[in-house]
């Protein structure tokens, strides 16, 4: 059918007994102010190159460094002090010359002229650390103890690299240059590409008490232990002076270390000898190369038992850990380690720790068998036996089926002082249990889902971004966000009945707050990291997958995804064109508005409109038209009227009356119904049998109005409620605010008997919808609650019964102990 015999079609067939007229709530289009959501990213994502195909795989000249480390380390564990010597060799892959390289110091962050130190406002949006409150009002700004207790560590200890010299392969000084967290290393001759250079160093420091100055590795101190002095656990990580990343699309990757952007490295391969004390267990990125020299028989035994086990096999006890930790000793062992094609490295080393393990047989070529394993002190309990080791094993379960098989040898859950934090190989998780009066030792629910989650989460890191290697100091979600979707898969698959927070009902608060910035922002300038590198671009990727492309597309694409930049460092360009090309589908409206704007999704019915379709034949029509004039509600005065007896001037006079008496508007003559029967006789064949089968059919012709209040364009989730108490529901593509991004109408036609009564928009919540009560036609009640209370007055100021209070005894700890005694022999009575 060409156009032009479709529009006459419509204008036939569209008659509608009831005008149709936009809503006053419609946002209508004004001259000038047309916002294209779809419009081409191709606009604003860098130009396809040599390195970077359009396609969003790695092009056909793509490069990356190659650095290998060879480390000798020595923990002092009395002075809480790390000193090393490294051999680096560093390959030039890249087209370019290099006359120095540039170094990661992370350590230095904690100097007090550091960028992290000194750039660092007080309280505040988006503050990392310990609490403050700037106050105002009348109020006394505030410092919590924990701020308190930072400022004091980072006062009384000398951190940072105190030890730092450089040599080339002579064993001459190489010319350094420090600034701030990063290191430049002058090359006494230029690097050409394809060619290697190698140099050694020297570095060590003092380790940071990872509680006082919330850090993301450190030691935490357990005074109560039975060894005099007590016990720590080391976890170390940003220990050892590393290669900042040299990439096609930045050059020198040397943006300082603050804090929230964390790291982007080159692969390489490590040799690691870790000297601690001997009654240490040491837990790190890699494979133990001298288990003999570290392990006893019977703890090896332990090791191989475990790798058939279908639950976790001791391989250091809680009674072993226990015991382990009343002594202490003088001596020493050398821990070595070997890791291939990893971009980090971190270890952890206690005398505390428990050690269990369990084998876990994925197959496939690369990686057919990995150790999973979990280091914790007593204080993990049962809480750390149950279920670390099993989540990890489910952990990779599920990530493979998304990306590729887990292609490391080890897999390790450490628990320590650091919440969550992940490395090659390795994880630093928090939760533990509470010790009780009794004795034994308790988890909430709360802490059981914790741990379980941040297992999860960071062993899935391993796959993102330690080998799907993208860069984290420049986009956080990348990793954090592409993470936290499939962490929620695996959760959910684990027991979908824990609300584990990525669900798109989660971020509705975020997504209309006024803090928010474009997920497509640097991480260090992101004013809430949790939603907008977590949360957000999660729930999004939870959108594309169920409501826009569909599990099959999804997956297909996002595999590929992971594939083709296994060891490699994509972009944010890279993925958008990958899940594009893969799935046959223009998604540039979606990541527009996602990820490069603070739009949000709010989208409003407040119209629906039912048509009847015209006959065309009068004796019919205007009988339509007068059932509906019948049908409006009776004005109050004549109701009131009539409840009163009174009669209308006709009624008194019905000897005075004409034809208009008798005859209202809708009388129907002869001249329309000639009108009609021309009307026939001038329709071609086609236009007739499409015509009569349209009226002999008389279907419900519904209009329904929606208004885009949050300016984010998403699709319609539409579920029809008809009046037979059946429900249906339809899919309107994203496409349909293509011209008319505010505001559309949508034609809805059902059969006669399916009469509408009702309209929702998103009835699961799976669109992150901000506003869930506009999406009904009709409006609902909105249920909410009320609580009654009785007002308290403020205990400052006035309000302070000074003259009362002085009176009070001050309580001593032997009150306390009474008291105690007291309800337990109450309890006992």
């Amino acid at each position: 059918m060409n156009n032009r015999n479709f529009r006459r079609l419509l204008t036939l067939a569209f008659a509608i007994t009831v005008s149709a007229t936009a809503s006053a709530s419609a946002v209508k289009q004004t001259k000038g102010d047309f916002e294209d959501k779809f419009r081409q990213m191709e606009e604003i994502l860098p130009t396809p190159n040599v390195y970077r195909a359009a396609t969003g795989e790695p092009g056909e000249k793509y490069w990356q460094q190659k650095v290998d480390y060879k480390i000798k380390v020595k923990l002092n564990e009395e002075k809480r002090r790390l000193d090393a010597t490294q051999n680096i060799t560093y390959k030039n892959n890249s087209p370019h010359t290099l006359k120095y390289l540039w170094m990661q110091l992370e350590q230095n962050k904690y100097h007090d002229d550091s960028i992290a130190e000194a750039g660092t406002a007080f309280a505040g949006i988006g503050r990392r650390g310990p609490a403050t409150s700037a106050g105002g009002n009348g109020k006394p700004a505030r410092l919590s103890l924990g701020e308190l207790r930072r400022q004091q560590f980072l006062a009384d200890n000398e951190l940072g690299y105190d030890v730092l010299a450089v040599r080339n392969s002579k064993d001459r000084p190489l010319k350094i240059t420090v600034v701030g967290t990063n290191l430049r290393i002058d090359l006494d001759r230029p690097l050409k590409p394809g060619k290697t250079v190698e140099f050694e160093m020297d570095f060590g420091f003092n380790i940071v008490e990872e509680d006082a100055v919330s850090a993301r590795a450190g030691y935490e101190h357990f005074p109560d232990d039975a060894r005099e002095g007590g016990n720590d656990i080391f976890l170390l990580a940003q220990w050892f002076p590393r290669l900042h990343a040299f990439t096609d699309y930045e050059g020198w990757h040397n943006k300082e270390f603050i804090g929230r952007g964390e790291f982007t490295l080159e692969f390489g391969d490590y040799e690691v000898e870790i000297t601690v004390p001997a009654d240490h267990i040491v837990s790190s990125t890699g494979v133990l190369d001298n288990p003999r020299d570290v392990l006893t028989s019977t703890q090896r035994k332990r090791l191989e038992e475990a790798k058939n086990a279908k639950r976790p096999v001791f391989v250091v006890t809680a009674e072993e850990a226990l015991e382990n930790e009343k002594e202490g000793t003088t001596k020493s062992k050398t821990w070595r380690f070997e890791a291939e094609n990893v971009r980090d490295f971190a270890w952890a080393s206690s005398r505390k720790f428990m050690w269990d393990a369990k084998g876990y047989d994925q197959g496939g070529k690369d990686q057919p068998f990995v150790m999973a394993m979990s280091f914790y002190p007593k204080e993990g309990g049962d809480l750390w036996k149950k279920y670390s080791t099993e989540a990890i094993v489910h952990t990779m379960e599920v990530y493979s089926r998304f990306s590729f098989d887990y292609p490391y040898p080890t897999a390790q859950s450490v628990n320590g002082p650091v919440g969550g934090m992940e490395y090659p190989m390795i994880t630093f998780n928090g939760p533990r249990t509470k010790l009780q009066d009794d004795g034994s030792r308790t988890y909430t629910q709360a802490e059981k889902r914790f741990l379980i989650g941040v297992v999860i989460h960071e062993i899935g890191h391993i796959y993102f971004p330690m080998v799907v290697n993208s860069d984290e100091r420049q986009w956080t979600w990348m990793d954090e966000g592409l993470n936290s979707f499939l962490d929620a898969v695996a959760c959910r698959e684990w027991d979908p009945t824990i609300p584990w927070g990525v669900e798109p009902r989660y971020i509705t608060s975020y997504m209309k707050s006024n803090v928010q910035v474009p997920i497509m922002t640097q991480s260090d300038s992101v004013l809430r990291l949790g939603p907008n590198a977590y949360s957000k671009p999660a729930a999004a990727l939870n959108i594309l997958r169920e409501v826009v492309l569909g599990r099959e597309l999804f997956d297909y694409a996002f595999k590929e995804y992971s594939q083709r930049w296994k060891y490699k460092r994509p972009t944010p360009s890279d993925f958008f064109r990958t899940m594009e090309e893969a799935s046959g589908v223009d998604l540039d409206w979606f990541w527009t508005g996602w990820f490069y704007t603070t739009d949000h999704v709010d989208i409003s019915v407040d119209g629906v409109y039912k048509l009847r379709m015209d006959t065309k034949n009068p004796d019919i029509d205007m009988a339509r038209m007068r059932d509906i004039e019948n049908d409006k509600p009776q004005a109050l005065f004549l109701k009131k009227n009539q409840e009163a007896g009174m009669k209308t001037w006709l009624e008194s006079n019905p000897d005075v009356s004409d034809f208009y008496d008798e005859n209202d508007r809708f009388t129907v003559t002869n001249k329309e119904r000639n009108k009609y029967n021309s009307f026939l006789k001038g329709l071609k064949p086609w236009e007739k049998r499409v015509f009569e089968r349209a009226v002999a059919e008389d279907k419900n012709y519904y209009v329904i109005e929606f208004n885009n209040l949050g300016g984010l364009v998403m699709p319609i989730l539409l579920q029809l409620e008809y009046a037979d108490g059946t429900k249906e529901d339809r899919y309107i593509p994203a496409e349909i605010w293509r011209r008319s991004p505010k505001h559309v109408k949508k034609l809805v036609v059902t059969d006669k008997e399916k009469e509408l009564v009702g309209v929702v928009v998103d009835p699961t919540w799976d669109t992150a919808d901000v506003n869930n009560e506009n999406n009904m036609y009709p409006r609902r009640i909105i249920p909410s609650r009320v609580e009654a209370y009785k007002s308290k007055r403020s205990a400052t100021g006035a309000s302070r019964d000074i003259m009362q209070d002085i009176k009070t005894k001050l309580k001593t700890d032997e009150d306390k102990d009474k008291k105690k005694k007291e309800s337990e022999s109450e309890t006992e009575a």
